[in-house]
C-alpha cells in the first residue's frame, strides 16, 4: 500500500540500466523551492552471473523490491544511446526493458531521458563526464560520501533530471518552435 504524501511531494525512482551494473535511486521532491532529498540508492551487480537471462531476472527482481519498499510515484530511466557495438546496445535494451516492465507491473509511470539530456540538465552541457555529473549533483542535494559507483550517481542524476523536467512550463501546443514563438502564439496563457 502506497503511503500518503503531501500533494506537492513526489518520489522519483531513477534507473541507470546495464547488463553488468544497474544503478538505482529514489529521490523525494517536494516542490520547486525545496531541495530534493535522496531516500535510497545503490547498485545491482551482475558481473559474476554468466547467464544473461539470470542477469535480467536479477534486474527485474531488484527493481520490484525497491518499488515495493519505497513506492515511488514515477520511474525515470536512461534511454538507449546509439553506439557502434550492436551487441552492447541489445544487452542494454534488454536491461532497460526489464526495469521498465517491473515498473509497469506496479502501475508506475515511466519516463525516458537520453544520456545527453540528463547531462545537460545537471551540468548545462551534453558532453559532461560522469565525474562532473557526480560532483555537481552534490550542489543540488545532499549526497552521502559513500556512494559506491558512478552508476549509482547516474541513477540519482536521472531521477533529478526528471524532477527538473517536471518543474518546467509545459505546453500542449506542439507548433511552437521557441519560447518567443510560444509567447507570440499564446499571449493569454501568461500569468
Amino acid at each position: 500500500m502506497k503511503p500518503e504524501r503531501a500533494p506537492s511531494e513526489k518520489w522519483i525512482m531513477g534507473v541507470d540500466p546495464g547488463s553488468n551494473l544497474m544503478g538505482y535511486a529514489i529521490i523525494r521532491a517536494a516542490g520547486k523551492s525545496v531541495k530534493p532529498e535522496l531516500i535510497v540508492s545503490g547498485v545491482v551487480e551482475m558481473k559474476k552471473l554468466e547467464d544473461p537471462y539470470l542477469k535480467l531476472q536479477r534486474i527485474f527482481q531488484r527493481t520490484l523490491q525497491v518499488i515495493d519498499a519505497y513506492h515511488p510515484d514515477e520511474l525515470a530511466i536512461e534511454s538507449q544511446f546509439h553506439g557502434k557495438n550492436v551487441q552492447s546496445m541489445l544487452k542494454l535494451g534488454r536491461a532497460q526493458g526489464v526495469a521498465i516492465a517491473a515498473a509497469l507491473q506496479r502501475d508506475i509511470a515511466v519516463f525516458e531521458y537520453a544520456p545527453r539530456k540528463v547531462k545537460m540538465s545537471i551540468t548545462g552541457t551534453g558532453s559532461a563526464s560522469k565525474e562532473q555529473i557526480a560532483l555537481l549533483l552534490g550542489k543540488f542535494m545532499t549526497l552521502p560520501p559513500t556512494l559506491s559507483s558512478l552508476d549509482e550517481t547516474d541513477a540519482i542524476a536521472i531521477a533529478f533530471c526528471h524532477h527538473l523536467q517536471g518543474n518546467l512550463p509545459r505546453t500542449t501546443d506542439s507548433g511552437s518552435k521557441s519560447w518567443e514563438d510560444f509567447i507570440k502564439r499564446n499571449p493569454n496563457k501568461l500569468v
